[in-house]
């Protein structure tokens, strides 16, 4: 696997978990059911401008960034878990029978049949699976991803049985169940800084022995795609490509890729990848123009228009963490300042009432979103706990290059306009124009007086920064 950082804060990886996983959804779903390499074709570089991968479309018509039956579940899922503190599996196969009969647009036929037919929650699965013989398809894997992060701390047996459980709601085959486990002991290590390739041996340990050869398979170091015997519609090759591609992926972006290239259930095949990859690069390493404008609601249950701000609390109560305030109240507008050409910057409030031709560079959490049309949101925190801080500085100043190059007004801000607005604004110079971070700081400095220094952290990024554009111009 790819080197990461070992330092990152375990909120990181939890919010990068299940945001990844909707990301992943959101970003497979228009390619769901086509051939191989369809997204590199579309897309053969980086899509940064104000049209990304993000393109939505498909056979159900998607909207760019809106996610499907994949997340709808896990939002449900989630949300029980929180309101019930636990597994309450009667709540969650009712909410689950109410959101297939509001009618969803996409909905798995096993996962159709199991919720449309009328039985009790304790033997409805079951009773299917033992009329079919046909249960192993992935649609319990897809929503895996919130009860991984809700019993992560509760050690590999709690977590693993609790997959299992879940899964068994509309998946009567166990091989389904125990690759929910897996899937679920992979981002327990994950979520706690490890590495879960390495964990996959330990995994296959706890899996029932009757199935350990055949998930061994698909699990192996050697392993590819072309091996599979079934469709990535079945859970076996679902989950054995969602680790081939975080196996060979080196970062989060390259392994949605990889992974959708593949072709067939994209979306969910996606969906699996991007939540491990969530867990292993954090947050942060998730592209801002992907995380900015995923979003979706969940038929039967209220208008509720679910966002990156959204999914990042509901995957902070899931871990028990510290939930986080959105509300800043009424803050004195600063800006919007062109300080650079080209290029303004304000505090919050600023930006959230500046003319909606601009598009926006938001450096802090934002409740909704502003109304303008192009908006990009970076997870960087004002503290000295940002792990891989140069791999989301330099997102943020691809994003402005690329946009300013399609004549977009830029305009950057934080919550007070200070320090993360002044790393980005000094960045720019950095790069685009060769400036020393001296030269940069004292230039925004004259024409931006709200500029923030404190943050040590921000500066040495920028050092960082500067030693590596020089090397490339040698």
């Amino acid at each position: 696997m790819p080197e990461r950082s070992t330092r990152m804060h375990r909120s990181h990886r939890v919010a990068g978990a299940l945001v990844g996983s909707a990301v992943g959804d959101a970003l497979g779903a228009p390619f769901e059911f086509g051939p191989p390499g369809q997204f590199t074709a579309r897309f053969p570089s980086p899509a940064r401008g104000a049209r990304t991968e993000m393109c939505g479309g498909g056979s159900l018509g998607w909207e760019p960034g809106e996610f499907t039956d994949d997340t709808q579940m896990a939002l449900l899922l989630a949300e029980s878990l929180a309101a019930r503190s636990g597994l309450d599996e009667a709540d969650v196969f009712a909410r689950f029978s109410a959101w297939a009969a509001a009618g969803p647009p996409d909905i798995g036929n096993q996962t159709r049949a199991v919720l449309g037919s009328g039985r009790p929650w304790d033997v409805a699965a079951a009773e299917h699976f033992a009329r079919s013989g046909h249960a192993a398809g992935n649609g319990s894997l897809m929503r895996a991803t919130p009860a991984a992060i809700r019993f992560a701390k509760n050690g590999r047996e709690a977590t693993m049985g609790a997959a299992r459980r879940i899964s068994a709601l509309t998946h009567g085959d166990p091989s389904a169940g125990e690759g929910c486990a897996i899937f679920a002991e992979l981002m327990r290590v994950a979520l706690d800084g490890g590495d879960p390739l390495a964990a996959i041996p330990a995994a296959l340990e706890a899996v029932a022995p009757e199935h350990r050869e055949r998930w061994a398979t698909v699990l192996a170091e050697d392993w590819a795609p072309d091996q599979a015997t079934e469709s990535n519609g079945a859970v076996w090759p679902t989950l054995g490509q969602a680790v081939w591609a975080l196996r060979n992926g080196r970062d989060f972006a390259e392994a949605m890729r990889l992974v959708i290239d593949l072709g067939g259930d994209t979306d969910t095949v996606a969906c699996v990848a991007g939540g491990l990859a969530g867990a292993v690069f954090g947050m942060g390493a998730i592209p801002s123009r992907w995380a900015s404008v995923v979003h979706g609601q969940v038929p039967g249950f209220a208008d509720k228009v679910w966002r990156v701000a959204d999914l990042q609390q509901l995957a902070a109560a899931l871990d028990g963490g510290v939930q986080q305030n959105y509300d800043p109240g009424v803050i004195p507008r600063i800006g919007p300042k062109e300080v650079l050409p080209g290029i303004w910057a304000a505090n919050l409030d600023g930006a959230r009432h500046s003319a909606d031709d601009f598009a926006v560079i938001s450096l802090c959490r934002l409740g909704e979103p502003f109304p303008h049309a192009l908006q990009r949101m970076a997870y960087i925190a004002d503290n000295e706990h940002n792990a891989d801080l140069d791999v989301m500085l330099a997102d943020v100043l691809d994003d402005m290059k690329a946009l300013a190059d399609e004549g977009h007004r830029l305009l950057v801000h934080c919550h007070g306009g200070a320090s993360r607005t002044g790393l980005v604004l000094r960045g720019y110079l950095v790069r685009e124009q060769g400036m020393t971070v001296d030269e940069a700081t004292a230039h925004v400095a004259e024409r931006w007086p709200h500029l923030g220094l404190w943050n040590h952290s921000f500066t040495a990024a920028l050092e960082r920064l500067q030693r590596s554009e020089r090397k490339e111009t040698r």
